[in-house]
């Protein structure tokens, strides 16, 4: 008999913004600096997948990176509460994830690449974020609670593993399940493959030909956010972009879902998620009713992603 394993309120823990919120300002700030790492030092790939990290068993990564004729990677632990920098010789530096300024952890990973031969520059202001602070100035982030860190990830490695499911299913044009360190989302992304009208920009710290290299073409995205100042809830959200008429409008699951006009996205609490009998079938139902809603307003051709050939059950 299957191990059905512990129950789900143990699985997607309790995560109130307003109990980590100061955390979640200074890792936003710090998976800034390793996602900028990576960014500069990884070739081009359309809509900024070269510059995201990904959720492991152990906290998040940056996966391969290239440095010449060699390679590195840069992981989160937030088990162990350490960032690990592994070199493809074997080489491996650590730095302390604890309470500490942003200028303080900046400087200890730029350290920690010199002293294992990859020196990296970044720009260090931050991107998307309002009221930047260059990192190396950055006394104001500083807090680490490492059991509230944890939490987050536990709910990030849940998350991921249904996003990629919920991915699977689709055989169009479809990003990975990746962590956004600027926005500080975990997102997938599908692609109708028609062209989109350039996107009116507008984040901040963001050059605007990113956000229309990004939405380039006609997307329907969703993903997990963890919650912010301006709305303090972490929440799933959906939206398409360009967003079709009557979106706002279409009826979409679970019960708790609402459209944001704020936002310009549905949005579903991560709450009613965690505490509904099923949290996968509660998401995934989320997931493909506001999916469902952009393909048939956006007059998306489905038909063209056909599978033609199947696996061996």
């Amino acid at each position: 008999m299957a191990d059905k394993g512990p129950e789900p309120a143990t699985y997607w823990p309790d995560l109130p913004y307003a109990q980590w919120r100061d955390s979640a300002a200074t890792l936003h700030m710090w998976t800034q600096i390793v996602g900028k790492i990576r960014m500069v030092r990884s070739p081009w790939m359309n809509h900024s997948w070269h510059v995201t990290l990904y959720v492991t068993p152990r906290g998040m990564t940056t996966g391969t990176i290239p440095h010449g004729n060699r390679t590195f990677s840069i992981e989160f632990d937030f088990i162990d509460h350490e960032l690990v920098v592994s070199s493809c010789e074997g080489d491996v530096a650590r730095v302390a994830l604890e309470p500490q300024a942003t200028a303080e952890f900046y400087r200890a990973v730029m350290q920690s690449l010199d002293r294992l031969g990859l020196s990296v520059a970044i720009n260090t202001l931050p991107n998307e974020v309002e009221n930047a602070i260059r990192f190396p100035e950055d006394r104001l982030h500083s807090a680490y609670d490492a059991e509230a860190v944890n939490r987050f990830w536990r709910v990030l490695y849940q998350v991921d593993r249904v996003l990629r499911s919920f991915r699977a299913d689709f055989r169009g044009k479809a990003s990975p399940v990746h962590f956004f360190w600027g926005s500080f989302d975990l997102a997938v992304t599908r692609f109708s493959g028609r062209t989109a009208p350039d996107h009116p920009g507008g984040l901040p710290n963001m050059p605007l030909w990113v956000a229309q290299e990004a939405y380039s073409h006609e997307v329907s995205s969703a993903g997990f956010w963890p919650g912010g100042d301006n709305f303090p809830e972490a929440v799933f959200y959906s939206y398409a972009y360009p967003s079709p008429p009557r979106f706002a409008e279409a009826p979409v699951k679970p019960a708790e879902a609402f459209w944001s006009s704020e936002f310009g996205e549905f949005m579903l609490p991560y709450d009613a998620v965690r505490t509904a009998n099923d949290p996968k079938d509660a998401l995934l139902a989320f997931l493909n009713s506001t999916f469902n809603a952009a393909a048939s307003l956006g007059d998306w051709n489905l038909d063209a992603y056909t599978q033609r050939h199947f696996p061996p059950k």
